[in-house]
């Protein structure tokens, strides 16, 4: 477990990313300025369309890839402090064990790569391939692994550490629904175990259901952080239904109309919690019954994808820009 003494003194952001940028050959600017800020203790999502730099974040983060800049911390260290990353658990996407050892053997072997001594990384190779549900085929070699069995082992040696920070990049990437809602178990018992979970994924419905924040990047760059509540709250509607018709002043809230011989319902956007409360007041004070009270929201899908569509409704372009082709589209568009 990680010791919550340890972290007493730790400052609150377990990731804090400013203006990371890294520019590939052929000045392909993979990262535009990435700021980042990812609590402890959190479930933080990355989202973002294929090319839009996610996994070239999370493998500078990894200290994989060298950024062209950066700044900012992981773990309260500098990025790319070496000694910090023994703190730090990492599932890279598309991993590959050695198909001739056993799935017990490739969590030992992460272990010791983490200078674990041999009784405590074979007592916690046990530990976390009972976890996440690996424990009977701890034994069999991974070449006999389905792809979700495979994705589940990984994760168990992300966690052979016991790392107070969990980097996974598309962890449920093919795992059966059965297999996506038991790592969906792991990851909220590591946040209320304290420690910090970074999650890079393209399943929004996923993330949706475990991420206390996230941040959507588009082309290099964040575009939207937050939480899903912050992200979504100009979208906030209301629809309340109650009896009777409909007094005149309700149109100040919006368009009332009949949902049933006896009752009326009115629908209207706000952010404002107040200001309904007023309504359901109002209506009370006339004496009609309050039959219902829903509130909507944008769904995680429909801000990301609106996100990612330009003005006239078609996809825009999500990779990586090139600098020689922003040039000639910025010159070409000035004459």
């Amino acid at each position: 477990m990680v010791a919550d003494a340890a972290r007493s003194h730790n400052p609150p952001h377990a990731i804090d990313l400013v203006d990371v940028t890294k520019m590939y050959a052929g000045k392909v600017h993979a990262l535009q300025g990435v700021s980042m800020q990812v609590r402890r203790g959190e479930i933080f999502g990355l989202l973002g369309p294929n090319g839009a730099g996610k996994s070239t974040l999370v493998k500078i983060m990894a200290t994989i890839v060298r950024p062209t800049t950066a700044s900012g911390t992981i773990l309260g260290a500098p990025i790319g402090h070496h000694p910090t990353l023994a703190r730090v658990g990492y599932l890279p996407e598309h991993h590959r064990f050695p198909q001739y050892l056993t799935g017990r053997q490739c969590v030992e072997f992460f272990g010791a790569m983490c200078l674990m001594r041999r009784h405590a990384r074979r007592a916690r190779a046990a530990e976390m391939l009972d976890v996440v549900g690996m424990g009977a085929w701890g034994d069999r070699r991974v070449s006999t692994y389905s792809k979700g069995m495979q994705q589940r082992t990984g994760l168990a040696a992300a966690l052979v550490n016991d790392p107070e920070l969990v980097i996974l990049d598309e962890p449920t990437d093919g795992v059966d629904p059965v297999g996506r809602h038991e790592i969906r178990d792991v990851l909220l018992a590591m946040r209320d175990q304290g420690r910090t979970v970074f999650l890079n994924s393209h399943l929004l419905g996923e993330v949706e259901l475990v991420c206390d924040r996230v941040a959507i990047m588009l082309k290099g760059k964040v575009e939207r952080q937050g939480s899903l509540a912050e992200l979504t709250h100009e979208s906030r509607r209301w629809k309340i239904v109650f009896d009777g018709a409909a007094p005149t002043w309700i149109s100040e809230f919006g368009e009332p109309s009949r949902t049933t011989a006896d009752r009326s319902c009115v629908e209207f956007k706000s952010d404002d919690i107040a200001r309904v409360q007023s309504l359901i007041d109002r209506l009370r004070a006339e004496h009609h019954a309050i039959v219902g009270v829903t509130e909507t929201r944008e769904s995680l899908e429909d801000l990301f994808m609106r996100l990612v569509r330009d003005v006239d409704g078609r996809s825009s372009a999500v990779g990586a820009s090139n600098v020689n082709s922003a040039m000639r589209a910025t010159t070409g568009a000035t004459r």
